[in-house]
């Protein structure tokens, strides 16, 4: 691919996506695997690369390879020391080089983000934040970035000044899948009107959850609960706990929502109702936007 000049990795634990880059930053190919870090080994990195790019890749000459993720984990293909906040998003200048076999590319890992107190960490994550930058570098405020372990993220003067994580994505699927629950839900289906009202209570009262969610399996058995709203609920009072904890990240400050469906329109909608007024934003391109980033200041360098 004569017009390929370098390659941007997302390697998350359980999902790879990939894009072919132009010298003008636009893609010209993409590729996603679900050969996340989760499957793979060290000595399996190189090779799952490859057998997505090498196609593309010219017979001479080293192509830069940037990638963000748990490719820079402890577990991954290379471990690549987190910058600590508060600090800027990490550049290229914090990225960790990783020899390899193929002599055609030239593969650099950005670091994540590390807090010493409260202890935390992201990976990935701080990709997203630095490619939010480049669209709103004048931001003020909580980025909430939901996922698995959904974070929120106070920004200020372009720096990540502290965050926290929430593993109430995977607190869901666990409970929703292993415990005697997975008898009341549906793997699909929602209920708003169940999401907010449960939203409600996680808020007010997070003690009585574990009460609360063995009251979702009486429900089914004794009034019948439909299933959708079974599933609604359960999120709604694992979120309403969590945002009872977050409350002094979102509460009176700017708050953006990366991601406009699924589980991030539900953290907007939980926000919303609490009197916050979140903007949603496009989270498609935001972590290619913070990969171009990155690869702007390695040209620089160049």
């Amino acid at each position: 691919m004569s017009d390929l000049a370098w390659v941007a990795v997302d390697w998350g634990t359980s999902h790879l996506r990939i894009w072919l880059m132009d010298a003008g930053g636009q893609p010209v190919g993409h590729a996603e695997s679900d050969k996340g870090m989760g499957r793979l080994t060290a000595a399996d990195y190189e090779g799952t690369l490859l057998d997505l790019i090498s196609g593309a890749l010219p017979d001479t000459g080293k192509v830069p390879v940037i990638c963000c993720g748990m490719a820079g984990s402890r577990q991954g293909w290379r471990e690549a020391p987190y910058a600590t906040a508060p600090c800027e998003p990490p550049a290229m200048g914090q990225a960790t080089h990783v020899p390899t076999q193929d002599q055609r590319i030239d593969v650099h890992i950005l670091p994540g983000i590390k807090q010493d107190r409260p202890a935390d960490v992201m990976r990935g994550e701080e990709t997203q934040i630095a490619g939010f930058l480049t669209c709103e570098p004048e931001f003020d405020g909580v980025l909430c970035l939901p996922g698995t372990h959904n974070k929120w993220v106070h920004i200020s003067a372009k720096e990540v000044v502290s965050f926290r994580t929430f593993m109430t994505g995977e607190l869901f699927a666990l409970i929703g899948g292993q415990s005697v629950l997975r008898h009341s839900l549906t793997a699909e289906g929602w209920d708003d009107d169940a999401f907010l009202a449960a939203v409600s209570e996680g808020m007010s009262h997070p003690a009585s959850l574990a009460c609360d969610l063995f009251a979702l399996r009486a429900e089914s058995l004794l009034h019948g609960l439909s299933p959708a709203a079974a599933r609604a609920r359960l999120s709604g009072q694992l979120i309403g706990m969590e945002l009872a904890a977050a409350r002094p990240y979102w509460l009176g400050r700017d708050v953006a929502v990366l991601g406009e469906d699924g589980i991030a329109s539900a953290y907007s909608a939980a926000l919303a109702a609490q009197g916050a007024m979140p903007r949603a934003i496009c989270a498609e391109d935001i972590t290619l936007r913070g990969l171009s980033a990155a690869y702007a200041t390695l040209k620089d360098t160049q």
